[in-house]
């Protein structure tokens, strides 16, 4: 990587901070999580984004375009902790890891069934020394949480109905579920399971990327359920 290319990758970074309401000092850490990124991708191949710019939008932007659905779960309290928010098949850290380095009174926990992206995200966290988050080797529907979260996530980890009946039993009375889709097909949304309810479902524009993006918000309507029982997950 040359000066040059890290430069305009800094740059671009700081224009879409900027376009995203963010300030422009988070960048570097931003940046360091790539360093370690691309580090570890020699080895490893944890994604097959190469380029840094690309890595700019495709990862870094890409993540950080929900960061004010997840401000508006927060409480307006100025000393009250943060969202407890987990990041289901995280892969990376993506989009938890940009989560927890933009907003550190978030509470962050990670989750993939990929050993080696799990020691990725570890020694991401170490790295950038982020205490406010941590990364569990475990698939969704087996994670037993010491305490329900209040934001459950993830970015194109499954069909919207799946996603929700695997990680029921992860949130609160009161969770949210903030679901990053690219192309939004309406079933997902129409065959939704029985005790789910789709708050909105808006377009996201992230920064210097041509692509669709959306985020749904659901609510649960009824009471968690069971972890449920299943031999296989994608």
């Amino acid at each position: 990587m040359t000066r040059d290319s890290a430069q305009r990758a800094r740059d671009q970074l700081v224009d879409g901070l900027h376009r995203l309401g963010l300030d422009a000092s988070l960048a570097e850490p931003m940046l360091a999580y790539l360093h370690e990124l691309q580090r570890w991708n020699k080895a490893y191949n944890l994604t097959s984004v190469r380029d840094l710019g690309e890595m700019v939008t495709r990862h870094l932007l890409d993540s950080l375009v929900i960061i004010h659905a997840l401000d508006a779960l927060s409480s307006p309290e100025p000393r009250a902790p943060g969202p407890a928010v987990v990041d289901v098949g995280a892969g990376a850290g993506l989009p938890g890891i940009p989560l927890a380095i933009a907003r550190p009174q978030a509470r962050v926990t990670l989750l993939d069934s990929n050993g080696k992206k799990v020691r990725f995200m570890r020694h991401a966290i170490r790295t950038l020394g982020l205490d406010n988050a941590e990364a569990h080797q475990a698939r969704a529907e087996t994670f037993a949480p010491a305490a329900p979260f209040d934001v459950v996530t993830s970015r194109a980890f499954a069909a919207l109905g799946d996603f929700l009946r695997w990680t029921d039993h992860l949130a609160g009375a009161h969770g949210v579920w903030l679901a990053m889709k690219g192309k939004l097909a309406g079933p997902e949304i129409a065959q939704l399971p029985e005790g789910f309810q789709v708050i909105s479902a808006d377009a996201l524009h992230v920064p210097g990327l041509q692509e669709d993006r959306h985020l749904v918000v659901v609510r649960r309507v009824s009471g968690p359920a069971a972890p449920p029982n299943r031999s296989e997950q994608p």
